[in-house]
């Protein structure tokens, strides 16, 4: 790469449907070394999201880690979350993007909420 090349530049997110949001989400965790991501298609079974991405962290540090990079790097796409929750919370955080809504956890607070199970295809 030379001098005058630049990043990757990544397209808007304004106006993306929910399966392209949560699908950049989703890449977000992975590239920051988030474990267990799923995006689940959740719109026929609940009217609050029509897809959940789930994501565990391997500390409270990195589930704060991981909540504050998406929240940077889908913002700098044009897209912020209307509101989160468990800032103050060690084992879980949750941003809520209107049409998808990204659930961070700690192994045990994925175990024990389950939503994988609970809203499986």
């Amino acid at each position: 790469m030379d001098q005058f090349e630049t990043a990757e530049v990544k397209t808007p997110l304004t106006g993306a449907d929910a399966k392209e949001l949560a699908e950049a989400i989703a890449e977000v965790l992975d590239s920051k070394k988030g474990r267990d991501i799923k995006v689940l298609h959740v719109e026929d079974k609940t009217v609050i999201a029509e897809y959940f991405v789930l994501c565990t962290g391997n500390s409270s540090t990195q589930i704060k880690g991981l909540a504050g990079e998406v929240e940077f790097r889908i913002g700098e796409r044009g897209v912020a979350p209307y509101g989160v929750e468990g800032r103050d919370n060690n084992s879980w955080l949750i941003l809520d993007y209107s049409n998808v809504i990204v659930h961070i956890f700690s192994r045990e607070s994925r175990e024990f909420y389950n939503l994988d199970k609970l809203y499986a295809d």
